[in-house]
């Protein structure tokens, strides 16, 4: 446990600490211990002017492409999982098992495929180039069909049926209130793969007003690293701040919906 807590804790120990540093104190300084006079407030200040505020931009672009693909994906998955769950059909094993080989192809082998399917239909340099993809989550789909089976009794489904409730409607105001703690966890793998993903929209982005905080946070490192200088003639502190910054709305949104999550997973846990 204690090795486990070192790997993922001290890279966020070292990020915290180098964003207080200037470009000096990054290299002359030991680097997980505070430098003599630290400048978190500094950095910070210069990270969200730089460029005319373009940070802010980038961040609020990633919380849009995130929060739309995480609500999207998490409500498509559910419908399809119910789907699959509580209906037999023709094809019903074919298709869910075309589904769980889908979890086994990796993304960036999609991405150029997908590029070029967007290009024909002028999607590219959009923000829909970068959600529409994200909101086909083929774990999300496997993991709200094994929830659903037990979160959703048969026998409360029949009982809507005999009231005259419809099949969308017994899925609207009955189906997806059980299924919210398992709609929670797809929410959040869902957001965390939107918001750290990189590849999918530096190739699909051009214009940098479009950028994610993880394409133009590269940008910024291209130029440190290719010695550029911004208006505060120092680039590393302000990739490293950005890091710090860009991770926090992920810490915020795992601690607001952390009880959500464990409920769900105890709740599955449960055979009735």
């Amino acid at each position: 446990m204690v090795a486990a807590l070192a790997y993922f804790l001290l890279p966020l120990v070292w990020l915290l600490i180098s964003a207080t540093k200037n470009t000096q104190d990054l290299f002359t300084t030991f680097g997980l211990w505070f430098s003599r006079s630290p400048q978190l407030l500094a950095n910070v200040g210069a990270t969200v002017t730089h460029d005319g505020g373009v940070f802010l931009r980038w961040l609020l672009n990633t919380v849009l492409y995130a929060g739309v693909s995480a609500v999207g994906a998490a409500l498509l998955a559910a419908a399809a999982g119910y789907g699959f769950a509580k209906f037999r059909f023709r094809g019903h094993g074919a298709w869910f098992n075309l589904v769980v080989g889908a979890v086994m192809v990796p993304t960036t082998a999609l991405a150029i495929p997908t590029y070029l399917l967007f290009a024909q239909v002028g999607l590219v340099d959009t923000p829909m180039a970068v959600i529409l993809p994200s909101l086909v989550n083929p774990f999300g789909l496997f993991l709200m069909r094994v929830y659903a089976q037990d979160a959703v009794p048969d026998h409360v489904i029949e009982a809507a049926r005999i009231d005259g409730a419809g099949e969308w409607r017994i899925f609207a105001q009955i189906a997806l209130r059980l299924l919210a703690p398992g709609l929670v966890t797809v929410v959040l793998f869902t957001l965390v793969a939107t918001w750290n993903n990189y590849f999918l929209p530096l190739i699909m982005l051009n214009d940098p007003k479009l950028y994610p905080v993880t394409v133009g946070l590269a940008s910024w490192a291209a130029q440190a690293q290719n010695g550029g200088a911004g208006a505060s003639g120092e680039m590393l502190p302000l990739v490293v701040t950005g890091s710090l910054l860009s991770i926090v709305p992920l810490v915020v949104a795992f601690l607001l919906l952390q009880r959500y999550w464990q409920s769900g997973l105890a709740a599955g846990s449960v055979k009735q």
